[in-house]
């Protein structure tokens, strides 16, 4: 048994995120794309709770159910605070085993001056050692995992603010950390050679602000989609695989300055140092320049430790290049929604489906595309400093 999984996404109560964002719509689109089991997202927000306290159903430890699709309680939390004379500011993924949980956190957090009314994503000033051992004391069954840990302010490992190593985030609370999420601008194999992460679980996850964009990534764990096998998927590495966005996609892969136009791979930034050649502003370093910063060799985690995991590019974006249209058009929309039904979902139709079944359902232009994506015959242009990349079936 194995269930795919996304648990890093955002209700409609967080900032910059779409008011689509329903249980309802969660849980359909969770059908299309073909994911098993969904983090709630922002359960610290009193309105959001009073939704999910209403409407989600419990199935089991730590397991809820809204229209057939399964829930765990799961947020993120800013930490924005002092240490090692330096700003830092740091993203966690947080899950609950139950609302009781829940509650002991918002109290937790509102003693701590959190305004929990305003963003789903809350702001917390603690430092992330701090943070999860006040989780810890109200439920040991909580779990944390550093999100999008190389985005360069909000990573744990960030170039603007963050840390060196797990450990110098942790402290002793390291150990109580089962995981960490990679986020869009790396992928497992940068990870590996990080020695800063060696015995932690590599997840992947959407952080999706809008309805298209879950599962964007995802990862696929063994058992049973629920809290149980999800901690255990987490604390010992029970993933099967990874689906990953192809990481020169994401918008800070390279170093760059996007006013200036301005990117560069570590090498170049290596050549001719890290403020922009044509204002003099820094750079916003890259991700692959950070990973390469703290690599050691390429071979830190052991090889037992490794999971599979598949690059693709969303089928939204595969339409839209195909139908020589914007991915927010209607038609790709339709053509979309049509192809996910015929072919079991968006996670099928890009990983099994057969090039009849997608020439059939999307006609020959797709089933190329797809072919070629799988292939790895791709055109890439790099995203940097905020800026998405591009990915296109090579001509």
């Amino acid at each position: 048994m194995a269930f795919t999984a996304d648990l890093h996404l955002h209700s409609r109560y967080a900032y910059a995120c779409s008011k689509d964002l329903t249980l309802a719509n969660m849980a359909a689109w969770a059908k299309v794309k073909g994911i098993q089991l969904l983090s709630s997202a922002d359960f610290t927000h009193p309105a959001w709770l009073a939704e999910l306290e209403e409407n989600l159903t419990p199935a089991g430890d730590g397991d809820f159910e809204f229209d057939g699709v399964r829930f765990v309680l799961g947020t993120e939390l800013s930490c924005v605070y002092k240490q090692g004379g330096r700003s830092r500011r740091v993203h966690l993924l947080v899950f609950a085993p139950g609302f009781e949980a829940v509650h002991g956190i918002r109290e937790m957090l509102t003693g701590l001056n959190s305004k929990l009314n305003g963003d789903g994503r809350p702001t917390v000033g603690a430092s992330a050692r701090d943070l999860t051992a006040r989780l810890l004391d109200i439920d040991e069954a909580c779990m944390v995992v550093p999100a999008h840990i190389w985005t360069p302010w909000y990573g744990m490992l960030g170039s603007k603010s963050g840390f060196d190593a797990l450990d110098e985030c942790f402290g002793d609370m390291t150990a109580h950390i089962p995981a960490v999420e990679t986020g869009l601008s790396s992928d497992p194999e940068m990870n590996w050679g990080v020695p800063a992460l060696a015995g932690k679980t590599i997840v992947s996850f959407s952080d999706a602000h809008s309805l298209p964009n879950m599962g964007r990534e995802l990862t696929v764990f063994q058992g049973d989609a629920g809290y149980r096998d999800l901690a255990a998927g987490l604390k010992v590495n029970q993933v099967e695989q990874t689906i990953e966005f192809f990481p020169e996609e994401g918008k800070y892969h390279l170093t760059g300055h996007r006013k200036c136009g301005i990117s560069q791979t570590p090498d170049e930034t290596g050549r001719t140092g890290t403020r922009c050649p044509q204002c003099g502003r820094p750079l916003t370093l890259g991700v692959l320049h950070r990973v390469r910063e703290l690599s050691q060799d390429g071979r830190a985690s052991n090889e037992e430790e490794r999971r599979p995991y598949t690059k693709l590019a969303p089928l939204i974006e595969l339409l839209a290049h195909t139908m020589g249209k914007g991915r927010s058009a209607k038609s790709v929309g339709l053509a979309y929604h049509r192809v996910c039904a015929e072919l079991g979902g968006e996670i099928k139709a890009l990983t099994q489906a057969g090039y009849d079944d997608l020439e059939r359902a999307g006609g020959e232009a797709l089933a190329i595309a797809v072919t070629k994506v799988r292939d790895g015959q791709v055109d890439i242009v790099p995203g940097f400093d905020g800026q998405y990349g591009t990915v296109r079936p090579a001509d």
